[in-house]
This record gives C-alpha cells, structure tokens and sequence, in this order.
C-alpha cells in the first residue's frame, strides 16, 4: 500500500508544504531585505535545508542573503550555490 508518507529521498504532502512554506519565506526575506538589490538568487528547500543558487554581484551580496536564510524560522542550514556575476 503507498500513501503520502515520507521516505529519504522524497518528502511526504505535509513536509511539502512545510519546506515550500520555508521557500517562500526565504525568498521574500532576500526580496526585502535593503542591501540585497538581486532579483536572481533561487531558492530551494529539502528536509529544512535551504540551497540558494544564481547570481549575485558581490560577495557581501552572497554573504547577506546567506545570513537572511538562515534567520528564517525552520531553516536548519543553508547551501550556498551562488555565483559572482
């Protein structure tokens, strides 16, 4: 029998929706945060890790948005896959 369960590799309904929660969150808080003036950062989450990848024009830029995740309530690390423009 298979349901919505969770396994390793792949989170259950209720986890997706937690980690896209997390996602949204983390997204809006690079959007408003006033030394970040990138539109170009992704943001993906699994398992409560978040991995920020894209573009940034600095490396304060990358350090920052790294800083802003790993603020956002239910982030238990961040990946930081950025890369300078």
């Amino acid at each position: 029998m298979t349901g919505c369960g969770a396994s390793p590799e792949r989170e259950s309904t209720g986890e997706y929706f937690d980690y896209s929660v997390i996602t949204t969150k983390v997204k809006a808080a690079i959007f408003n945060h006033p030394d970040l003036t990138v539109a170009e950062i992704n943001v993906e989450t699994f398992k409560g890790e978040v991995q920020l990848s894209g573009f940034v024009g600095s490396v304060a830029e990358m350090n920052t948005a790294v800083m802003v995740a790993r603020e956002v309530t239910g982030v238990t690390s961040v990946k930081n896959s950025m890369r300078l423009k």
